[in-house]
């Protein structure tokens, strides 16, 4: 009976389920078909052998990894700079949703929101290009104002201590902006009688942010969040690659450059694809704890 009830539902809103079929196939074929590729870090991975071919080799790649003396410096490094994503960028993307939902002029707000979209749809490349072009010794427009106002060229690309700060400026400026979406979205659905009863009692925009705005959009906060922490580990490979240099290494080598080095260049595959994995479970792990944490605090996670 139950079954026939499903099917019926099923049936009854058929356009909708035929919409979730692209992305059904999508995640089918690229995020579940290539997880057989897994095995891969526990073998010796030999091109002309193939992968079932190839000599099985147990955690052998995952002891040469953590036994390596590069390990700590790129643990740290991806740590570091994830927890500056997640302590700077994140709320900042909060700050400016918040921000934008206080603006009342709609034609002020909407200019502001598209000023703010663009930079997402501008490439690593660009980003990395632009970056050069305003920070470099040679020339640089930051570099030429500090020279006009009689202090020394700062050598941003090639410093240990910018580079990290560079970095963040760099998501911030990138996708702050296109980070606000969803929270704009979630505040779109905020009672407006809230703030009416809110003003009744006395109460400042201050307070009425505090009191109405984020207790609204704390569910939507939480989940964004734990999702957040799933890509912890996972920087993104343009942007290290493109801002890291042999003077800054040792400050901004991260997983996902390491595996380019060691994987691609090097042809240690089943090494990389160890590394990789790692990183991956470690990803797995924070979202399983976030969300169980969320849970213990009455808040609804992920699942």
């Amino acid at each position: 009976m139950q079954v026939q009830l499903a099917m019926r539902e099923m049936w009854k809103y058929r356009w909708l389920y035929l919409f979730m079929v692209p992305g059904i196939i999508y995640f089918f074929l690229f995020k579940y078909v290539p997880l057989w590729g897994v095995i891969m870090a526990f073998k010796n991975y030999q091109p002309f052998a193939g992968l079932m071919q190839s000599e099985w080799v147990g955690l052998a790649h995952f002891r040469r990894f953590f036994g390596m003396p590069e390990f700590w410096m790129l643990f740290r490094n991806t740590i570091v700079i994830g927890l500056y994503s997640l302590l700077i960028f994140f709320p900042i993307t909060i700050v400016l949703a918040l921000l934008l939902n206080e603006v009342r002029r709609e034609m002020f707000k909407r200019f502001v929101q598209t000023l703010v979209y663009i930079p997402h749809f501008l490439s690593w490349v660009v980003i990395a290009g632009i970056s050069y072009v305003l920070l470099t010794t040679e020339g640089g427009i930051i570099n030429q104002i500090l020279i006009a106002f009689g202090y020394k060229p700062a050598e941003f690309l090639t410093s240990e201590y910018w580079f990290r700060p560079l970095i963040v400026m760099q998501m911030i400026w990138k996708d702050a902006g296109w980070g606000t979406i969803i929270f704009l979205a979630a505040l779109a659905g905020v009672n407006l009688q809230l703030y009416e009863a809110a003003r009744m009692d006395g109460a400042n925009r201050f307070q009425q942010l505090w009191h109405v705005t984020l207790p609204a959009i704390r569910s939507v906060i939480v989940i964004l969040f734990i999702l957040r922490l799933g890509s912890f580990l996972d920087l993104g490979f343009e942007q290290i690659f493109l801002m890291v240099n042999s003077v800054n290494r040792d400050v901004g080598e991260v997983f996902d450059t390491y595996v380019y080095r060691v994987g691609l260049q090097q042809g240690q595959f089943s090494y990389s694809a160890a590394v990789g994995l790692f990183k991956s479970v470690v990803g797995l792990v924070l979202v399983l704890m976030a969300n169980k944490i969320a849970k213990w605090f009455g808040e609804e996670g992920i699942y």
